[in-house]
């Protein structure tokens, strides 16, 4: 029986909760989540967990910020002026994709003032303990693009185009790579 090792696909079912028990993401009603093992495709926690599962197994993970999306990094809030944002009519929660010296980050919109508005670029799960009820599905070998662009390439067809390459976060996000 293979068991998930690096360099293998793993389809999974996953229940993403939160500390409060409220259901953050699921795949609940979709195809499972497919992914290349050991390639940092999900957080790392959920990922060193799996290691050595097979298919049919369920298990429970609670995952640190540290293991996950992160410990909430303060310097990522930032006060900014409002016309240096592209909308006029800027709410809470609006997103906007900002340049960093670490390169394109997601920010949110957490409050706005007349002159300026408070935006934090972290992830909207780091700082949390994510709680996953998983059950492994499937387990295959990976094809070798798939080894080689280090990502599963879903429906047998994958394009890279010039704003795909380098992009994405590969953190199970479902953003491109």
């Amino acid at each position: 029986m293979s068991t998930i090792q690096k360099d293998l696909v793993a389809a999974i079912h996953y229940t993403l909760k939160n500390d409060g028990g409220d259901v953050v993401d699921t795949s609940e009603g979709r195809d499972p989540l497919e992914y290349l093992h050991g390639h940092g495709n999900i957080v790392a926690g959920l990922e060193s967990a799996l290691t050595g599962k097979a298919a049919g197994d369920k298990l429970s993970v609670s995952v640190a910020p540290e293991e996950g999306y992160g410990v909430t990094d303060d310097d990522l809030v930032v006060d900014v002026p409002r016309e240096y944002l592209p909308a006029e009519n800027v709410e809470p929660g609006m997103r906007f994709t900002a340049e960093t010296s670490g390169g394109m980050r997601l920010f949110t919109v957490i409050e706005v003032g007349e002159k300026s508005v408070v935006m934090d670029g972290n992830h909207p799960l780091a700082g949390e303990t994510l709680h996953f009820e998983v059950e492994v599905v499937s387990i295959r070998d990976a094809e070798p693009e798939e080894l080689a662009h280090g990502h599963v390439h879903s429906g047998g067809h994958h394009h890279h185009d010039e704003e795909e390459e380098g992009g994405g976060c590969g953190h199970g996000c479902g953003c491109a790579h």
